[in-house]
């Protein structure tokens, strides 16, 4: 940290170059020299700047959006003490320095001959003028630093240091014009001789993916660039994203002080320039890696490529080019990657897998503030927007990079993720019902639920099922629980309202137990399907502010009669219409143009259907891709919506399928995604 300070310092002297060299390292003449081709400074700035602890000079030209003379850029300095790490080196500072039109001047620190004096008024340092001697062609600054701390460096030391010194500027480009960080142990130069560039390590990645979000659009380009040895096409996507989907702002934990009652919070899940305030532009590249144990070996040299990942895994944060610390170290997970991974390991990213880069304009993310001791940003409501930017995008790479995935799985027949248990969702639900106080009301509830889910669990074993049908039990009570949890959040909602809800939770175990049943098949209206989705579903329109039109519904409305299990169906149906609310919000921020789409089409090609459309985003995907198990666009979603619809269908010898508006006769107004379960032939 202390180096990087002095890099930063040259940085804002408008440097485009800064070498650090460590020479006579394992003696005691032993010196750290740190030199730049800066602006140098004066003896008054040494002086009046230079010397005073906190001085504001450099906050004061951000603030005036001064910009240096050589390359406009803005000071990354903002406290006025980060240049003092410096003696946590040495006991010994000898600064040479020179500016435009001034004499070279020499400043020297002995901390021995400081530390004998009893007041700091005492002790004395000299700063004197001289003849160009370093400088005497150029400007710039020297520090060399003596009489070290550390005893030894060891060669081990000096690689991990120069993994940190060459990440300091940006490894994509620059803002403000070249700045380059270089590292030299003169005595020992082999200990970096063998050490690979950073660029030929990151071409060895399989997934790329940039993006760049200014408010109005997301832009990303993603690219699977292929694994040595195996036949597999390269494959490119370039979108423009209207409607960027981020995780939704996190609560803060019950165990949090707060001073006042927390007011309930309009939940966003689009971005828009809103939710750039303070931060401006935000732009990312990463390089994502497989390490499964079948892909891996593939590259060549394993060990050294795990050791490169583990050592430089992570999200690291650059502004106008200059990295922030400590976003990025082996012990920082800014982004909470391997929190979110537990459940889902070969399906979503790893700080040891990803290299990525965020960069942000200084100029304009003024409402990100560094803390003083350099660990990152203050946590503060803007960087909690800069988080789910960031995760946001992260989440497109992770959709499309697992659609390689799976074509790799296929090709070398690794296995699938096992789904895990409920007992999380709900854990959260018993918490959120202490904390609003009905515990005891939904208590029962939950522990039947809990034993439900286990019997089912125990058959499921018992009878050979796949992990994907669990899967399915998982998914549709943690939907269940995720719409209770709604429901108690909810201040309108009265306890009536939400002891439904329960019974609600508790009724989608005993629908879904029927995949293990034999249950025959009956005869059954679909309109009466219809009208029961539709009440289940009414309190998530009213929430949502969503219109529906539904003409089965009304008086002389469209109805078939059609031989199904009307458990499995119901489910089938309310996932569609689950999936419909969510991509009308995506698209429509304001509600009054939510709109959904539900009728009965007594003749729709081979038999009778239930279509269900909408004015959402619409689809991106090809329909396998879709009802594959775990796929979702949805930050945060399952993925097993549309599978589920898709294997209730095929159990009731029907078919789910994906038409145009016109082959469903669905009315002007719909523009989004169009869904059909059709009843009577495959």
């Amino acid at each position: 940290m202390a180096l990087f300070e002095l890099v930063k310092n040259a940085y804002d002297a408008d440097a485009n170059e800064v070498t650090i060299k460590f020479e006579k390292l394992g003696t005691a003449d032993a010196i750290i020299s740190i030199r730049d081709n800066g602006q140098g400074m004066s003896l008054d700035t040494i002086e009046h700047v230079w010397l005073v602890p906190g001085h504001d000079h450099r906050e004061q030209e951000r603030e005036s959006n001064v910009r240096s003379p050589r390359y406009g850029r803005l000071p990354l300095g903002e406290k006025g003490v980060g240049r003092f790490a410096v003696h946590k080196l040495g006991d010994s500072i000898n600064l040479v320095t020179r500016a435009e039109g001034h004499a070279e001047c020499v400043a020297k620190f002995d901390w021995d001959q400081l530390l004998d004096e009893t007041y700091l008024a005492d002790a004395q340092i000299t700063v004197r003028e001289r003849a160009p001697q370093v400088f005497a062609a150029a400007t710039g600054t020297l520090i060399e630093v003596g009489r070290l701390r550390a005893a030894e460096w060891t060669r081990g030391e000096i690689r991990d240091l120069y993994r940190q010194v060459t990440s300091i500027a940006s490894p994509f480009g620059d803002r403000v014009g070249n700045f380059e960080v270089k590292l030299e142990v003169p005595d020992h130069p082999e200990w970096l001789a063998t050490l690979p560039g950073v660029q030929q390590l990151l071409e060895m990645a399989p997934y790329r993916f940039e993006f760049d979000f200014d408010g109005a659009k997301l832009h990303y380009r993603y690219e699977f660039v292929g694994v040595p040895g195996l036949r597999l096409e390269k494959r490119i996507v370039e979108r423009d994203e209207p409607h960027f989907q981020v995780p939704p702002a996190q609560e803060p934990d019950e165990l949090d002080p707060v001073d006042q009652p927390r007011p309930k919070r309009r939940s966003r899940i689009t971005a828009d320039k809103s939710t750039l305030e303070g931060i401006g532009k935000v732009s990312g590249r990463f390089h994502v890696f497989d390490r499964d144990k079948k892909v891996l070996p593939l590259y060549g040299d394993t060990r050294f490529l795990e050791r490169f990942l583990n050592q430089n895994g992570g999200v690291r944060v650059y502004r106008d080019g200059v990295r922030v610390y400590n976003y990025g170290e082996p012990s920082d997970d800014w982004l909470g990657l391997d929190l979110r991974r537990v459940n889902e390991p070969t399906k979503r990213l790893s700080r040891n897998i990803t290299i990525g880069v965020v960069d942000l304009g200084l100029a304009e993310s003024q409402g990100l503030h560094e803390k003083t001791n350099r660990e990152g940003f203050v946590e503060n409501e803007v960087y909690g927007r800069l988080q789910r930017v960031v995760l946001g995008a992260l989440w497109v790479l992770q959709v499309e990079r697992n659609i390689d995935k799976e074509r790799i799985r296929e090709l070398t027949g690794a296995a699938s993720d096992t789904p895990q248990g409920v007992e999380g969702p709900l854990a959260e639900l018993r918490r959120l019902a202490r904390e609003n106080r009905i515990g005891d009301i939904l208590e029962p509830t939950i522990r039947k639920i809990e034993d439900d889910y286990q019997t089912l669990r125990e058959n499921f074993a018992r009878s050979g099922v796949s992990h994907a049908g669990l899967a399915i039990i998982f998914h549709e009570v943690e939907r269940g629980v995720r719409v209770l949890t709604g429901s108690i959040n909810d201040p309108g909602m009265t306890i009536e309202s939400i002891r439904d809800q329960a019974g609600q939770l508790q009724g989608i175990l005993e629908t879904s137990s029927q995949l293990l049943r034999n249950t025959t098949s009956r005869p059954g209206s679909l309109r009466d399907i219809v009208r029961t989705a539709r009440d289940l579903s009414l309190l998530r329109f009213r929430l949502h502010g969503i219109k529906l039109e539904c003409p089965a519904l009304e008086e002389d409305g469209p109805d078939a009669t059609a031989t199904f299990a009307s458990g499995l169906v119901l489910g089938a149906l309310t996932n569609l219409i689950d999936n419909a609310v969510h991509w009308v919000k995506v698209r429509h921020p304001e509600p009054a143009d939510r709109r959904i789409y539900v009728n009965v089409v007594p003749d729709y090609e081979g038999g009778p259907a239930i279509v269900v459309a909408d004015n959402g985003s619409g689809f991106l995907d090809d329909p396998a891709t879709m009802v594959s198990p775990f796929f979702t666009r949805r930050p945060g979603g399952s993925g097993l919506g549309l599978y589920f619809a898709n294997l209730v269908m095929d159990l009731n010898e029907g078919r789910l399928v994906f038409p145009t508006m016109d082959q469903a006769e669905v009315p002007e107004g719909y523009d989004g995604a169009v869904a059909a379960l059709v009843f009577g032939r495959r």
